[in-house]
């Protein structure tokens, strides 16, 4: 085990400080709520205030205020290396296993599927980006793409960049989020897709999509998210696997209405929206062509960042 460096220690003591501190303060709010709640229930339990009871109340309620504004100061501790940048700025044909090995130090998590469907529907499902508004309305709240603010196409993928509008004033990415934000989609071979989401000044959430076909009607789903949120790991990666296993659960009718039509009217050229939204997917279809062709044998990278032959 690699041991830590001095600096290292004093980082990882002074975020379990702050992170002690604010646990505390957090748990005294439920209490000091508890406390004046049932202080106030005893007092009107017998229909008469008295001027005692009164200054009870108001000496907990000032307590209770003075805990709010006694909230600890957020302390930035910068634990994730400030070389590595979450932006894509090009694709090339290392360019997965390069992207994978360089965000490797933000690695959160990492979840492995086996899907009823070919792994056409799955590509075309990731690089429309309509489908964020429709298939993903719960989830993301009634998230709307704006319009599209860049599209870079390269010899084996591209990238496409575009704007997102929290439609609702009830969306809880609110909270963090400023209300249009320039969302990136990058793909960066035929099986590999990057979805880049900015969270709040340069903190941002990394997802790596990596498809395997396993037969014209079965495929593999490889999803690993990067981040360097400075939240608390455990939690981080809890919230992470519960929207991918949501985003994922609404993904599983729509595959299948997918799977149920014609996938090489799907992949035919003339038949591609040429709508804005479209075309990332439109630029696979004229790298890779029908159906028939992207099932031939090609590159791809795995979940271990490892290049294998896909058959």
């Amino acid at each position: 085990m690699d041991k830590l460096t001095p600096h290292q220690s004093s980082v990882q003591i002074s975020e379990f400080v702050s992170n002690l501190r604010n646990g505390i303060w957090l748990l005294g709010i439920p209490s000091w709520l508890f406390g004046i709640t049932d202080r106030s229930m005893a007092t009107l339990a017998d229909g008469y205030l008295s001027a005692m009871d009164f200054m009870q109340l108001l000496t907990a309620s000032l307590f209770f205020l003075s805990w709010l504004v006694l909230k600890p100061d957020q302390v930035e501790i910068n634990t994730y290396p400030t070389d590595i940048s979450l932006v894509p700025y090009e694709i090339n044909p290392d360019s997965a296993q390069n992207r994978m090995l360089e965000l490797r130090k933000l690695h959160l998590i990492s979840q492995e599927y086996i899907l009823p469907f070919s792994h056409l529907c799955q590509i075309y499902h990731l690089l429309n980006l309509k489908h964020l508004e429709t298939v993903h309305s719960f989830s993301l709240s009634n998230l709307r793409v704006v319009s599209v603010t860049h599209f870079q196409p390269t010899a084996i993928g591209g990238i496409i960049k575009f704007q997102t509008m929290l439609d609702s004033a009830f969306n809880t990415l609110r909270i963090w989020r400023q209300p249009v934000v320039e969302v990136i989609l990058a793909l960066h071979n035929p099986h590999t897709v990057e979805l880049n989401i900015p969270v709040y000044g340069d903190k941002r959430i990394v997802v790596m999509f990596n498809v395997e076909p396993i037969s014209d009607k079965e495929h593999k789903l490889f999803i690993d998210i990067y981040s360097n949120l400075n939240w608390p790991k455990p939690l981080l990666q809890l919230l992470l696997h519960l929207a991918s296993c949501l985003t994922l659960f609404e993904d599983l009718p729509y595959l299948q209405k997918l799977a149920e039509r014609n996938i090489d009217r799907l992949f035919s050229a003339s038949m591609v929206s040429s709508h804005e939204t479209a075309w990332l997917f439109r630029r696979f279809v004229e790298l890779y062509g029908s159906a028939r062709k992207s099932s031939q044998p090609m590159k791809m990278l795995d979940s271990n960042d490892t290049v294998s032959e896909i058959a």
